[in-house]
């Protein structure tokens, strides 16, 4: 058995346990998966309660917090009205408005007031409902400011935006924000019917338990072909061998001539 076979049968014990390692993540991710969706469950379930109450003195939206339901009143100040582009609701392309509502405090939330679906190429939405005047009373969900990795998407440029962050739309809005944001599901007065509903959560255990049966079977696949092939090369040796020890053996030089 040569080098070269020697150097290919560890790649191949390497890429068996990369895979075996694959498969132990995606189990990992199940079970993260599955520990978030019984978080989900309980808020969802949970009486609907103030904002301060549930987020105490930092004010940040945690995953244990996601999909509460929590109540506020104060005031939409329209002057920092954001457009959200790009967004997709139930596979809809189209637009989400959000507005900051000013609390007692002087304290403010970011509150997605709903989808408007795209109507053919705008790039804007042509027509925007009305931010209600006065005191108003919004039932919503909280949930997790957006993080776009190393984009900008989540400062408000010129009034547009794609994602929705506490803390980055506080530096170009100049309020004291949650970092977090509330989706409307009812509002006193009543949320203009323009404004598209959104979807609740996905409580389901997703792909992970399929993809990491998958890496295992890649692992026992590249296991099963090195010993297929570990064999077909022992065979292949084997005549060159019994030759040489053919060759070695005494009585193989006993009857030849002087």
């Amino acid at each position: 058995m040569n080098i070269r076979w020697i150097v290919a049968a560890l790649g191949v014990l390497v890429l068996a346990g990369v895979c075996v390692q694959l498969g132990r993540w995606q189990l990992h991710r199940l079970e993260e998966r599955k520990a978030r969706n019984e978080v989900t469950r309980t808020n969802l379930a949970a009486a609907a309660a103030p904002i301060d109450q549930i987020l105490g003195p930092p004010g940040v939206v945690g995953d244990q917090h996601a999909w509460r339901t929590v109540v506020l009143s104060g005031r939409y100040d329209a002057s920092k009205q954001v457009v959200l582009k790009y967004r997709n609701v139930q596979d809809k392309p189209g637009f989400e408005i959000v507005t900051p509502l000013v609390l007692a405090d002087g304290k403010a939330v970011l509150v997605d007031r709903g989808f408007l679906a795209r109507q053919s190429s705008e790039l804007m939405p042509l027509h925007v409902p009305a931010v209600p005047t006065g005191e108003v009373t919004v039932t919503g969900r909280l949930q997790r400011s957006e993080r776009g990795g190393h984009t900008n998407g989540g400062t408000p440029d010129d009034g547009t935006a794609r994602l929705i962050n506490g803390p980055d739309y506080a530096k170009v809005l100049g309020l004291s924000l949650y970092d977090g944001y509330v989706t409307v599901d009812k509002q006193e007065p009543a949320n203009d019917a323009a404004f598209g509903s959104f979807p609740g959560p996905e409580i389901d255990d997703g792909p992970h338990f399929f993809y990491a049966l998958q890496w295992f079977f890649f692992a026992l696949l590249a296991l099963g072909g090195l010993v297929y092939f570990s064999r077909q090369q022992a065979i292949a040796d084997k005549p060159a061998e019994q030759q040489a020890e053919a060759l070695e053996r005494p009585e193989a030089h006993a009857g030849a001539p002087d």
